[in-house]
């Protein structure tokens, strides 16, 4: 590359950065002015809005304002406080004023005596009827009563608990001059400003109606209605519950709401409204100035995009020619490149392909050794092991020896005599005794004969009582109390010669475990646990050590003396278990002693996983 080219490259990128930090720049000054102006659109629009509203609202509140006045003057009126008692004057009052209500489309019109208590109603046939109850807690009630001036009040009707607008004027005695003595009893007139909350839900933006301390009581966001704009003071909630002007509710910000929910809170425009210091409030739409200012920003980024894309095309045709000679021969030089890594790379994998095979073949050799070293371990354990026995087993043989030698001469002795019967008898226990010799050598031949890894149905029950036959001579010579409990039937999937070992195995540790015990007992049990024959080999001993147990299963380890075992018996039987998906693990017992559990899955479960499967 010539130094004239290089020069040229950092000139063009000297003026992109330059074009690019201006595009930057007039995109940035585009979205505020365009957001200015949004802003400002939004706040005048959102003013004339609020101006129509309030004058709605204002209108409805001042048509009502002389309805309670006119009232209090009606002679029936005053009547009905002088003459609480007359039921007939009291009923045609409540028909007048239910008369009036559903003609001025009131909620309600009600009069109440000096207590506070209602003696005549708009709704006294409803079920929500204000006669009787007593509203003397109102603020309404003793403005007008005490201060003798019309009350005004917003809150949430304690009876019907439906919130409304409470117009209220003091009712004087027939002929009095107004303010000249007592008032007699108060007139007051609900009404529902429901229409208004209705009407609102048109708009897109948040309105909201609050009273003098911030606390929201119209609006189009449901959510809103009864929270505060801010946090009230202790004095103010007090007051609120006092006059139940929000039934008792305690009244939290609307800023402790969850998001979603108060959506749209942020700056707003007010106007007040009516004779309680109330302010009308809307939430202008803060998104539609951002909008603005991003589609004018966009427009701008358009213009300029395109503008670029112009220049660079006129830029791009200039530099097409040069730049094409230089991917020319950049493109032979990779070309060459290629050639020459795909020529190694095919030579390497040529090489690992023989070397994997090399270790395939390997693999495979070892594995065969494995598993023949694995059944020579296996065979290895079982004639250790009868060598450990041999001398119980000569012991167990030499007794049906003696007993055939002496019945062989009782029964010379009696056919010498003529006594057949009693030779005969003779004959029979030979005939027993050779029977269970021929037995012990047959369980011998078994259990030494190497096992042809057939898989097959293993009844556990047999393969327990014939690994404690074997052993039975060597406990009993030991004087141990061998007990076994197996009446629940198990059939398992395995080599029956190779369950025998382990069993053998395990009893005959837990023998050399009570060899020194006051106490010499072995118990082997069967059961059944959640799809698994479950055989366990307790003894009475002193247990497992802390510094063997992690070594337990580990081949040619032992604690035993020098000729009394290679070290391979737990190993070999924890390799067998494994090979049937089983387990064999060793625990000391809480009331002394170890325990060994060999966990071996049920046939009918194996058989039952496979169908599934």
């Amino acid at each position: 590359m010539t130094a004239s080219h290089t020069e040229n490259v950092r000139e063009r990128r000297l003026i992109f950065i330059c074009v690019a930090f201006a595009s930057f720049a007039l995109v940035v000054a585009s979205y505020f002015v365009a957001a200015s102006i949004a802003r400002e659109n939004s706040r005048q629009a959102g003013n004339r809005q609020l101006q129509i509203i309030s004058l709605d609202i204002e209108s409805v509140l001042e048509r009502y304002e002389t309805l309670p006045f006119a009232i209090s003057y009606l002679p029936l009126t005053a009547e009905a406080l002088l003459h609480k008692q007359n039921a007939t004057q009291i009923q045609a009052l409540n028909l007048s004023l239910q008369e009036l209500a559903e003609q001025a489309k009131v909620a309600a019109i009600y009069l109440m005596d000096v207590q506070g208590n209602t003696i005549a109603a708009s709704n006294w046939n409803t079920a929500q009827s204000y006669l009787g109850q007593n509203f003397a807690f109102r603020p309404y009630f003793s403005e007008a009563l005490k201060e003798a001036r019309p009350g005004h009040f917003y809150a949430i009707g304690n009876t019907t608990n439906i919130p409304g607008y409470f117009i209220s004027q003091p009712v004087y005695s027939p002929g009095s001059k107004r303010g000249s003595q007592a008032p007699i009893g108060v007139i007051a007139v609900k009404i529902i400003l429901d229409e208004f909350e209705q009407a609102w839900h048109s708009s897109e933006e948040p309105i909201a109606l609050s009273d003098r301390h911030g606390v929201v009581f119209l609006s189009n966001r449901a959510p809103w209605k009864y929270h505060s704009l801010q946090n009230l003071s202790p004095a103010v909630q007090q007051n609120l519950k006092t006059t139940l002007q929000y039934g008792g509710k305690h009244i939290a910000a609307i800023t402790q709401l969850p998001m979603t929910q108060k959506k749209g809170y942020g700056e707003y425009l007010q106007r007040p409204i009516g004779r309680l210091n109330w302010q009308l409030m809307l939430f202008p739409d803060q998104s539609k100035v951002m909008r603005a200012g991003l589609q004018s920003s966009l427009v701008v980024a358009l213009m300029l995009g395109i503008a670029l894309a112009f220049t660079a095309v006129f830029d791009q045709r200039r530099r097409r020619l040069e730049e094409g000679r230089l991917a020319q021969r950049a493109l032979k030089k990779a070309a060459d490149e290629l050639e020459l890594h795909i020529a190694e790379r095919t030579h390497q994998l040529t090489q690992a392909n023989a070397e994997l095979e090399s270790r395939y073949l390997t693999l495979k050799q070892t594995e065969t050794l494995l598993r023949s070293t694995q059944n020579e371990m296996v065979q290895a354990g079982k004639l250790a092991m009868l060598g450990q026995m041999a001398t119980g087993i000569t012991h167990e043989l030499n007794q049906p020896l003696t007993a055939i030698r002496a019945f062989a001469d009782n029964a010379i002795t009696f056919m010498n005599r003529g006594k057949a019967e009693q030779a005969l008898a003779n004959l029979e226990h030979i005939s027993h005794a050779s029977e269970r010799m021929g037995s012990i050598i047959a369980q011998l031949k078994g259990f030494a004969r190497k096992s042809p890894n057939a898989i097959a149905e293993v009844d556990v029950q047999t393969a327990i009582q014939s690994a404690v036959s074997l052993l039975r001579s060597e406990t009993d010579r030991r004087g141990v109390n061998l007990h076994v409990h197996v009446a629940e039937p198990a059939k398992v999937f395995g080599d029956t010669v190779r369950i025998e070992q382990v069993l053998i195995n395990l009893i005959r540790n837990a023998l050399d475990a009570v060899e020194n015990s006051p106490f010499k007992v072995v118990d082997v049990r069967l059961s059944r646990e959640q799809g698994m024959a479950r055989i366990s080999i307790a003894d009475s001993g002193t247990g497992i050590p802390e510094h063997v147990a992690g070594h337990l299963f580990e081949p040619f380890f032992t604690t035993k003396e020098i000729g009394h075992g290679l070290g391979l018996g737990l190993a070999i039987s924890s390799s067998i278990v494994q090979a049937m998906n089983g387990s064999l693990v060793a625990n000391n017992r809480p009331d002394g002693g170890a325990e060994f559990t060999v966990c071996i899955p049920l046939a009918v479960e194996q058989a039952n996983n496979t169908s599934t499967a």
